[in-house]
């Protein structure tokens, strides 16, 4: 019996994988990722270099603390690395967030092939909005919320114990607390984003207000542990505020019916 050919049909040609859809994406995409992971380094450089001047800041909320001010609250660190990776660790976020409007250009230069010329033209209020709504929760965090959250906590068990701060733990948890109200306040953009790949759509996000809301104010509750209802509110109508939001834009970036054939027109 003579061997069995393969198929001209069947054979793959090296060439025309290369050539096929998903290995330019593949590629476009590894591209992206390192475009991004240099902004991030650069921008975690810069940080670096201002890397007391940002501790300093991150303590600032203990000053709202009276026994801080009084010297009865120590910060401290426990070994004799942490003051290194302390550094470390807040220069690569605050060097994220020198490097999010580049890292954006570069998700938003992946995407937009994909998008109607009329959506491309989109691309810098979605890069400048997702910024400034990262920094906007940052900001808001640490300038209303914080402020508050600090001193409750610091004296929690004030005159009982003496309170010693270990310096790591400390940046830790402020840091991640801005990092996810600074997410939090991503909601829009994100809602823009599953609108126009189709996982959700402003009737979905309509009819789960009540959920929505539910969960804002355990989050609220959590976020802020202090007694006092006004805290809690104050964090819990912002985001209600901004999950509203989250409903105009999905409306407005909503997917035309599949009939239609020409660019969608955006509207309320």
């Amino acid at each position: 019996m003579s061997p069995k050919t393969v198929s001209p049909k069947l054979a793959l040609n090296p060439a025309d994988l290369k050539s096929a859809p998903l290995f330019d994406h593949l590629d476009e995409l590894r591209k992206r990722l390192v475009f991004s992971v240099i902004f991030l380094v650069i921008g975690a450089s810069i940080a670096f270099i201002y890397r007391v001047q940002l501790i300093d800041w991150v303590k600032g909320p203990l000053q709202y603390s009276q026994l801080y001010v009084d010297g009865k609250v120590q910060v401290v660190t426990y070994t004799l690395t942490e003051p290194l990776l302390l550094s470390l660790n807040l220069s690569l976020w605050a060097g994220l967030g020198l490097a999010l409007p580049f890292i954006l250009g570069q998700v938003w230069g992946f995407i937009s092939p994909g998008l109607y010329p009329s959506e491309r033209r989109w691309a810098i209020p979605f890069i400048v909005g997702a910024g400034l709504s990262f920094l906007g929760g940052a900001a808001f965090g640490y300038k209303l919320v914080l402020p508050t959250m600090v001193p409750f906590l610091v004296g929690f068990l004030a005159g009982a114990v003496t309170p010693i701060l270990g310096l790591g733990t400390y940046i830790g948890t402020v840091t991640t607390f801005l990092v996810a109200f600074g997410l939090a306040f991503e909601m829009p953009i994100l809602s823009i984003i599953l609108t126009r790949i189709g996982i959700v759509n402003h009737g979905m996000l309509r009819k789960g207000w009540r959920f929505a809301l539910v969960g804002i104010m355990i989050a609220a509750a959590v976020i802020t542990p202090t007694p006092d209802p006004t805290n809690m509110m104050l964090v819990a109508v912002p985001l209600y505020v901004l999950y509203e939001l989250s409903v105009l834009l999905s409306r407005a970036f909503r997917l035309p019916p599949p009939e239609e054939d020409e660019s969608p027109a955006l509207g309320l």
